[in-house]
């Protein structure tokens, strides 16, 4: 039997494009601890047109989890901004709470 993984990985071989798919992925493999695949699936989410805003607070998570906070607080300065600009208050709280609570060194 096919693991969601598995699953996720054959629909996108239809549609390499879709933003969900891409993201479930990204979110398995943070799962399988495979995470330099999944931050680069999480990365790659970010450079879109536009770029996908959960992708930005889940990468800061990873990179949080991982000890990588300055990357983290990065990312969810990008986040937020990107949040913004696409009127998604919302994630922009989320993203900005989120920062807050890592400090505010390496600025």
């Amino acid at each position: 039997m096919a693991t969601r993984r598995e699953k996720i990985e054959a629909m996108l071989v239809d549609d390499p494009t879709d933003t969900f798919l891409r993201y479930s992925l990204a979110m398995e493999l943070d799962k399988e601890n495979e995470n330099d695949r999944s931050l680069q699936q999480l990365m790659e989410l970010t450079k879109d047109e536009p770029p996908y805003v959960p992708a930005f607070f889940m990468a800061g998570q990873q990179l949080t989890r991982l000890d990588r906070v300055d990357e983290a607080r990065g990312i969810l300065r990008e986040g937020i901004e990107q949040a913004r600009t696409q009127n998604d208050s919302h994630a922009a709280g989320e993203m900005s709470e989120f920062l807050a609570s890592l400090g505010e060194l390496g600025e």
